[in-house]
Order: structure tokens, then C-alpha cells, then sequence
């Protein structure tokens, strides 16, 4: 039977594959002190993190920290009975690097030798066979790409591993020696005998790895190179011969020294290039700017997993694998809020709020926002179902006008239809989209006619702690992200609230939570307003003034009366009632003279309109009139 082509092997058809650098001395200067193959049980964050910095640095291939997750070795640590955890664990842990980081790497199973018990018959090849085959399936098992074995000290030990592979897997192996200085394996069998069998025996690549330095790996290279330039060869060096300092192993060469190594390597013909015992990220970056400057692969490289019936699909995580090239995706935008810059900078900002459409046409929506844009308007804010009535999503309608406006957005977003789950996952693909502004709400109740239910994993205050947590580049667990979203997070603040003690204890908690800017709700009465915020105490955040401008007494009764946490006093209710038919110019004017008002107001940076019934021309009209008399900045 003709086996299946794997994309590894097309890799190599188009350019030098990275492999990563070293595991075990880069957990060791990262503070691990156990052996390296327990880290995957005991610090899965250290190690994940390490694989994270190999993706970040350039690597396309990164290697399982499994190399001594052989039941054999892993018995000198009371481990035996753990090696298919070690193993299954170790390549899920590579695996979750790959996807937080959202490159499509290659997985390498790394299988380390047995070494000196084999090599004196204490461990028997039946042995050796049974304890590769363990460590081989649960690897398998948890999704590697391909096997990588490394550092195997004989011929003999190393067609014993790959056997065992062949018997369980039809996945790419990568077979790496340890060769000593008279370019032998301490067998003392020559690379191109080496090559030969194990090419026979069903393995893709062959080469040297750890034991010798950078100069010492390619005299090796030079050999193949000469007898066999069709070869397909690895190449992984130690960083030079260790000396111990401080009770550790230092090892001297430079990320530098290895730019000239890896440049050598690709013109010797080797087909994957990385590092061993020493190297660390800053040596695979070296690395891949150096094959980068001469010819880089391909950007993208295709990832399948093929295995047994060992695997089962609840372990497999969902990696979708299609026969064509991946697609290069492009990257996600990484531009700043500007409002936040704007704000920074002091300047006079003007928020709008637009109502996504009941239906799935935005156009109303869109032109009103073109329009807001065209009076002077800084950023559109979008709600999120306001009223907890069924609406356009607030992230497709902050899109399409992102897009085809070219106006900022800030969405409303709130803890009431989405679960702790739902409400990242959103967030997440939100900035993956470019989305950078977000106000974190509770939301409205939900009416008994919605038939609905709430869910309030958290409240507003959560909601905060969850942002700034995405900022720090984890999730609300603790998980990384791989990189920290960039959110500019604004709360709201309601300075009429029926039981203001509470309020304002909310909107410190907020703030302390790490808030970058406080959205008030609409206030009528700009004592109430004044003594809020001086109860409130410092805000060193910029603070945009809700403003909802009137447009009838009949509106006027509805705000007052029906509309939760919004009071009209009663000498603007009386103004507006005298309005009679004018009552919008009326609303327009007393909303313009609150702006006016409050422009001394130091804590005050901007207003947040909100235009009831679709009315944006009213909103326009607004932002022209503060544009044409209100500073240009707030200091």
C-alpha cells in the first residue's frame, strides 16, 4: 500500500524546517529543578510558556518536553506508571502553545534514547522495544505530527525505537544521533552506514543531534554531503561544550555563532536545522532571520496528525486538516484605540449611541453613523440588545461600520446573555476583528414576555476584572493568550441612581478593578451631578457626560417615569411641557446648555449622546454646535 503523503514532508519539499532549541536546560534556567519530563505534570504553564517562546522566535517545528518519558527512565522518578500521562500530557501542552499562539507549527513527539543501560545490556532490546512502544502511543495518542528521536547513542537502539514506531504509527520519524568527536556514535558506526539503515528501516530524516557543538555537526553534514546530496538530514548541536558555573552547565555559543551554523547548514543540504542542550529562543531567533534572509519557507506549513485507533476524538481537540495549502490568514490588526489616545491627549471627545437594527438590515444604522461621523463625532457606541429586546448583534453592527464608515466603534457588551465562556470567546474574536473599545455592563433585566433567561456569571464589576485580565494576556483562569489584548474599557456610572450609596460604591469598585474611563447615564441636574463625583472622590479617568436630549413632554414623562435610573427634575419637565410643539428644539437647547455648563467641569472629557427614535439629525445638529464652540482640549 503507497503511504498517505504527509505535509511534513512537503515542508521539506519547500525550504529548511526550524526545529525549536533546548527543553531540559531552558526549564532548568527557568527555575525547574525536577526531571524535565515531570514538568509537564508539575509546571505545565513553565513549560507551555517555553514552547510559546520557540513559536514567538520562529520555530516551525517544536518538540514535546517528553525526551526522557520513556518508563524506563521515568522509574528513576516514580514515574513508570505515569508514562502514558507524561507523554499525552507533554504533547497536548505543545499543542495548546501551537493554538494560543495561533501559528501552524509542527508538533514533534521527541523520544529520548535509553542510552548507557542499553548500551551495556542491562535493558534488553525486548525491553527497549516494550518502552519505546508505551512512550511512542501515548504520544500518538495525544497529537503529535511526527516523531522526532534524539540523542541516541548506537545504530542498534536506534532501529529498535524506529521498529516500534513503524509497528504503531505511519507518521513521519526524524532519527537524531549523538556523535562524538571522531564523528562516530559511541558505537563507532560512521554517519553514512547510519543513514543508510535507518533510511531502509523507514525513517524521513536522519542526523545529529546534541553531543557535539555547531563546527563538529557540520563536519558531520560534510560528510553525507559529499557521498549523498539527495539526503534529507537534521541538524541540532548543543550551544559548544558546557562548563559548569554556579552548580549549572553554561554553554558558549552565541545565538550570533549560530547564524553562521544554520546558514552553513541549509547550504550542506540539511533539511530541518535547531538546537540542543544550551540553545535557547534567542538562538532560534537568530536562526530564523538568517534562513529568512537566504530563502523562507513558506510561512504557513499544514499540520496532520495521523495515528491508531489509539486516539480517541475527545483528545484530539478539533484540528481541521484539508488536503490543500492552509491559507495565510491575515494578521490580526493591531492598531490602538484611538479614542484613548485622543483622551490622553486632552482632547474635547463627542461619543454617539446608535441602536442596532431590529432585523438584519443595517443600513438605517450606518448612514446615521456616516452622518455623526461627517458632524465631528469621535466614536459610535453600539448596544448590545438595549431595552433586553432581540437585536443585531453589537459586534456585526460595530464591523460594518468600522468598515465601511471609518468611524471607531465602542461596543456595549453585558454580563446578562452570555456566560463566562461565551463572554471571552466573544471578546477574543471582538479584537481579533480589530475591535478595541468596550463598555462593560450588567445589562437591563429581562421582561417575562422574552421568554429568556439571564445568566449573570458575573456582574459589571467581573466584567472589568475579565478585560483587564485579557489585557494581561491571560484568561479569567489564568490561561494564556498567547499575547494580551489591547482593550480600552470603559464602565458606566449613574449619579441619579435610586440608592446612590450603593452606586458609588459600585463605580469605585469598578475603577479600582482597573476601568480606563467612566460613561454616565443621562443627568438633568447638574448639582446631583457635581455631588456624585465629590462623593465619589479623585477619577483620575476621562468621564464623558451622558447627554439623551429631549424631544416632547410626552418623552420628557416616559424618561422620567418609566425609564430605570434616569430623573427629570421637575423644572426641566415644566420647560418642556411649556415647549408645546417645539419640544425637540426646546430638548436640543437644554441639552446644549448642559454641555455648555459643564465645560469647567475638570473631570469631564467629552459627552456620550444618546438620540432617542433614531433621530441622528438631532445628534448632528448637537455635535456641530459643541464643535463650533467647545476647546479643543480638556486641560
Amino acid at each position: 500500500m503507497t503511504r498517505p503523503r504527509h505535509p511534513f514532508l512537503d515542508a521539506l519539499d519547500r525550504g529548511v524546517v526550524l526545529a525549536d532549541g533546548a527543553t531540559g536546560t531552558e526549564l532548568l534556567s527557568r527555575g525547574w529543578t525536577g526531571l524535565p519530563a515531570a514538568a509537564v505534570l508539575d509546571a505545565r504553564d513553565l513549560v507551555r510558556e517555553l514552547h510559546e517562546d520557540y513559536i514567538e522566535a520562529g520555530a516551525d517545528l517544536i518538540l514535546t518536553d517528553s525526551f526522557a518519558a520513556n518508563p524506563i527512565h521515568l522509574e528513576n522518578a516514580g514515574l513508570a506508571d505515569r508514562t502514558r500521562d507524561v507523554n499525552f500530557n507533554a504533547a497536548r501542552v505543545a499543542r495548546d502553545a501551537r493554538e494560543i499562539r495561533g501559528v501552524d507549527v509542527l508538533v514533534g513527539g521527541s523520544v529520548g534514547a535509553i542510552g548507557r543501560r542499553f548500551a551495556v545490556g542491562t535493558v534488553a532490546p525486548e525491553q527497549a522495544y516494550d518502552a519505546f512502544a508505551e512512550q511512542i502511543g501515548a504520544l500518538v495518542e495525544g497529537g503529535v505530527d511526527l516523531l522526532v528521536f534524539e540523542t541516541f547513542l548506537s545504530l542498534a537502539e536506534a532501529r529498535i525505537a524506529l521498529s516500534a514506531a513503524r509497528a504503531i504509527t505511519d507518521m513521519p520519524v526524524v532519527v537524531g544521533l549523538n556523535f562524538v568527536s571522531a564523528l562516530t556514535t559511541s558505537a563507532g558506526e560512521a554517519f553514512p552506514e547510519v543513514l543508510a539503515e535507518l533510511t531502509a528501516g523507514g525513517a524521513d530524516v536522519v542526523g545529529v543531534n546534541c553531543g557535539v557543538g555547531p563546527r563538529a555537526a557540520l563536519d558531520v553534514l560534510e560528510q553525507v554531503a559529499a557521498a549523498d546530496p539527495s539526503a534529507r538530514l537534521f541538524v541540532a548541536p548543543n550551544a559548544g561544550l558546557p562548563r559548569i558555573t554556579g552548580g549549572r552547565p553554561f554553554y558558549p555559543s552565541s545565538p550570533e555563532y549560530f547564524v553562521d551554523f544554520a546558514l552553513r547548514a541549509k547550504d550542506l543540504g540539511a533539511a530541518i536545522v535547531g538546537g540542543c542542550c544550551g540553545t535557547t529562543p534567542a538562538h532560534t531567533r537568530a536562526m530564523r532571520a538568517a534562513l529568512d534572509s537566504a530563502e523562507r519557507m513558506p510561512a504557513t506549513v499544514e499540520v496532520l496528525s495521523r495515528g491508531p485507533a489509539l486516539a480517541v476524538s475527545d483528545t484530539r481537540g478539533g484540528f481541521d486538516v484539508t488536503a490543500a495549502p492552509l491559507a495565510e490568514e491575515p494578521p490580526e490588526p493591531d492598531e490602538p484605540s484611538r479614542l484613548r489616545d485622543k483622551l490622553a491627549a486632552g482632547q474635547y471627545a463627542v461619543s454617539v449611541e446608535i441602536d442596532p437594527p431590529r432585523g438584519h438590515n443595517p443600513r438605517k444604522a450606518v448612514e446615521g453613523a456616516r452622518l455623526l461621523r461627517d458632524a465631528g463625532a469621535d466614536a459610535i457606541n453600539i448596544g448590545d440588545s438595549p431595552m433586553a429586546r432581540v437585536r443585531m448583534s453589537a459586534l456585526a453592527l460595530a464591523l460594518r461600520i468600522e468598515r465601511e464608515v471609518g468611524i471607531e466603534t465602542i461596543i456595549h457588551q453585558t454580563t446578562r446573555d452570555r456566560n463566562l465562556m461565551a463572554l471571552q470567546s466573544d471578546l477574543l474574536g471582538a479584537h481579533s476583528l480589530g475591535i478595541r473599545n468596550v463598555i462593560a455592563l450588567t445589562g437591563d433585566p429581562l421582561p417575562e414576555a422574552s421568554e429568556s433567561s439571564a445568566v449573570w456569571d458575573v456582574d459589571s464589576i467581573g466584567f472589568v476584572r475579565i478585560l483587564k485580565r485579557l489585557n494581561e494576556g491571560v484568561d479569567f483562569a489564568g490561561n494564556s493568550l498567547g499575547r494580551p489584548t489591547d482593550f480600552f474599557v470603559a464602565c458606566a456610572a449613574n449619579p441619579t441612581a435610586d440608592d446612590i450609596d450603593i452606586e458609588l460604591r459600585r463605580v469605585r469598585a469598578k475603577l479600582d478593578e482597573g476601568g480606563d474611563m467612566l460613561m454616565t447615564q443621562p443627568v438633568y441636574d447638574l448639582a446631583t451631578l457635581s455631588e456624585f463625583f465629590e462623593r465619589l472622590g479623585p477619577v483620575d479617568v476621562p468621564v464623558l457626560l451622558g447627554i439623551l436630549p429631549l424631544m416632547s413632554s410626552r418623552h420628557t414623562e416616559f424618561i422620567h417615569n418609566e425609564l430605570a435610573g434616569v430623573v427629570v427634575p421637575d423644572a426641566v419637565r415644566a420647560r418642556m411641557r411649556e415647549a408645546g410643539d417645539a419640544g425637540a428644539a426646546a430638548g436640543l437647547e437644554i441639552a446644549y446648555e448642559q454641555i455648555e455648563e459643564t465645560r469647567d467641569f475638570e473631570w469631564v472629557s467629552g459627552i456620550y449622546i444618546m438620540p432617542s427614535f433614531g433621530r441622528y439629525e438631532v445628534a448632528a445638529e448637537l455635535i456641530e454646535r459643541v464643535r463650533a464652540t467647545a476647546p479643543v482640549t480638556t486641560r
